[in-house]
């Protein structure tokens, strides 16, 4: 009885009654020329055109190995790459055009400069009128303990600049509130009656009928036309201090203020937004009051727009939209502001510190007009009228405030 598998002998021969020790069928192969493929030989001539035949155990023949790199990549791979690639630009296209369209819909558009009469005429680059007021809005009775903002109710403009936007540089122009300009008239909001024009103080404009006759009285007495407004409160502004993370400032002498809080040694030191508020409230500079007050803050607004422009805020999400919604809760602007006038406005305060950026008063004759509201910064109207004239034109600033 034959045990072996169908087809084995016990003489170790292939096929029944086979004595041959060999397949019956194998052949020796014929010679095969290499196989060309755009110039390579791919070494199938490494064993098959031997006449070497392979049982079912054997390791098929591969090209030799100075060859590999005559192969293409696999294109899989490749594939995935692009994918990956694809898709992470549409996230962050996506993600770009979400937020956008979300801060878009959290800005405060509550100031109709169009309402405006007698307006200037426009003229070249962008001018933004900056406002920061002493409302307590938002504030709890705590923070205005540890802020020392007071109780006083309603709001009035405490910090006014104008921010010209050119192909000349950067121009910041603080406008002291206790400036003695005319107010011209105006038709109130709500009562509809015509308010006669008077010789006030700048921010009296404010408290008369808020944001409209101030930029009524700015363009009135500059010349300067608006192209937008931009207001943050107290509290507004410490919770935009806060959500960046401090903002570095640089002392060369101790600053204490009793009336402010504000209480800084020598040297440079990270400020919250409790002890920032101090500092740009604070009128301690060699006794010059006022436009003492608004060189330190221009000096803090410079060093804000720093920080904002920042990598480490830009490209941290943690920290960039914190303070995306900090600012958009905060800030009051007008009807024709965009998210992206709002942030060229943010880059540019960054800009006036710079190389080809400028930070001045207004040309003041008379740091100490006595008038029938107290004393009062009278305005060089000679050279505001050169300066002016140098905005409205986007030319080099060469006017001194000195």
């Amino acid at each position: 009885m034959n045990n072996w598998p169908q087809g084995w002998t016990d003489e170790g021969g292939y096929g029944r009654g086979s004595a041959s020790p060999r397949p019956e069928n194998a052949r020796v192969m014929p010679h095969v020329p290499p196989q060309q493929s755009g110039g390579h030989d791919y070494g199938y001539d490494g064993g098959y055109n031997q006449g070497r035949t392979y049982r079912g155990g054997g390791q098929h023949p591969g090209p030799p190995p100075d060859r590999y790199d005559d192969y293409p990549e696999p294109r899989g791979r490749g594939l995935r790459l692009k994918t990956v690639v694809w898709t992470l630009v549409l996230v962050l296209l996506v993600t770009g055009v979400g937020t956008y369209f979300w801060a878009d819909s959290k800005l405060r558009r509550e100031v109709d400069l169009a309402s405006l009469e007698d307006r200037p005429a426009a003229g070249k680059g962008t001018n933004y009128l900056i406002v920061g007021t002493d409302s307590r809005e938002g504030l709890s009775e705590e923070e205005r303990r540890e802020m020392r903002t007071g109780h006083a109710s309603g709001a009035r403009a405490d910090t006014m600049m104008l921010l010209h936007v050119g192909s000349e540089g950067n121009t910041l122009v603080s406008l002291p509130r206790d400036s003695w300009v005319t107010i011209p008239e105006f038709t109130g909001s709500e009562s509809g009656n015509r308010i006669p024009a008077q010789q006030n103080k700048l921010n009296a404009a404010y408290a008369i009928q808020g944001p409209e006759l101030l930029a009524r009285t700015v363009e009135y007495n500059t010349g300067l036309r608006i192209d937008h407004y931009a207001e943050i409160g107290f509290g507004g502004f410490a919770s935009v201090v806060d959500a960046l993370g401090g903002v570095e400032m640089c002392f060369d002498k101790p600053i204490k203020d009793k009336n402010s809080g504000a209480d800084f040694a020598e040297g440079c030191q990270d400020l919250n937004g409790a002890e920032s508020l101090a500092f740009v409230r604070q009128r301690y500079q060699e006794a010059m009051g006022d436009l003492g007050r608004t060189k330190n803050q221009q000096k803090f607004l410079g060093a804000l727009g720093d920080q904002v422009a920042k990598p480490s805020t830009l490209l941290n999400p943690f920290k960039l939209y914190p303070t995306m919604s900090a600012s958009l809760d905060s800030l009051v602007v007008d009807h024709d502001m965009s998210v992206w006038q709002l942030g060229r406005m943010f880059l540019a305060l960054r800009g006036v510190s710079g190389e080809g950026g400028t930070q001045m008063n207004i040309p003041v004759a008379n740091p100490g007009l006595q008038t029938d509201k107290g004393s009062a910064v009278q305005w060089d109207m000679e050279r505001t009228e050169q300066l002016m004239n140098q905005l409205r034109n986007d030319e080099k600033v060469t006017v001194s405030d000195d």
